[in-house]
């Protein structure tokens, strides 16, 4: 049987198929990226698990990740999202999404795109890292908290710096797969395919 890393529930196999297919793969397409924004800063406050049962709703209720479309959400598009059962109905989260759209847009014509802006911050590098217990995961890095900064002054909500480092293991910007688990071989050597390098921090 495969080991994997010792945050994950092996009990809920949606959860082992996100964590077996997704997490701490590099992304590298801007709808990738503003997908997994949404996600996790709908996540503040609650566990990843709970967002993920509901990524189907959020991806059918946020236009399938769209950035322009969700940028051109309504007053009336808000009120629907808030009846919507299929997401979380939190108001300010639903609203700091449609901001987040906007400003995502802002930064795609600063950058050329959001991914040229986010991988920066990394130097283009891929942070692998070393953990081998659930001690040993931290819940912010010195880039996350660059980043949640840099964020903040561009406007964006619910970037904190514990959101955002999710966001950047979940982006594949970390590589915080176990040195017990299976996968972190595995994507590491995907990153030559990729043109990417990597740094064990």
């Amino acid at each position: 049987m495969c080991q994997r890393c010792p945050w994950l529930d092996e009990t809920k196999p949606d959860y082992m198929e996100y964590h077996d297919k997704e997490w701490g793969v590099p992304v590298l397409d801007d709808q990738t990226m503003f997908e997994y924004l949404v996600l996790e800063s709908a996540q503040a406050g609650l566990s990843w698990y709970t967002i993920l049962k509901r990524r189907e709703g959020y991806r059918n209720a946020f236009a399938h990740f769209d950035v322009e479309k969700v940028a051109r959400f309504s007053e009336e598009d808000e009120r629907r999202l808030r009846e919507d059962s299929r997401i979380i109905r939190n108001k300010l989260k639903i609203s700091a999404t449609i901001t987040n759209a906007q400003h995502f847009i802002e930064i795609q014509k600063e950058f050329g795109s959001f991914c040229h802006y986010i991988w920066s911050f990394v130097d283009n590098k891929v942070l692998v890292t070393s953990p081998e217990t659930l001690e040993d995961y931290p819940a912010t890095s010195e880039v996350s908290d660059q980043l949640s900064k840099d964020l903040k002054k561009r406007g964006f909500k619910f970037v904190g710096s514990t959101i955002i480092y999710a966001y950047l293991q979940a982006a594949g910007l970390i590589n915080d797969h176990s040195v017990s688990c299976y996968r972190r071989q595995e994507v590491i050597d995907s990153y030559q395919q990729l043109g990417l390098e990597y740094q064990l921090v």
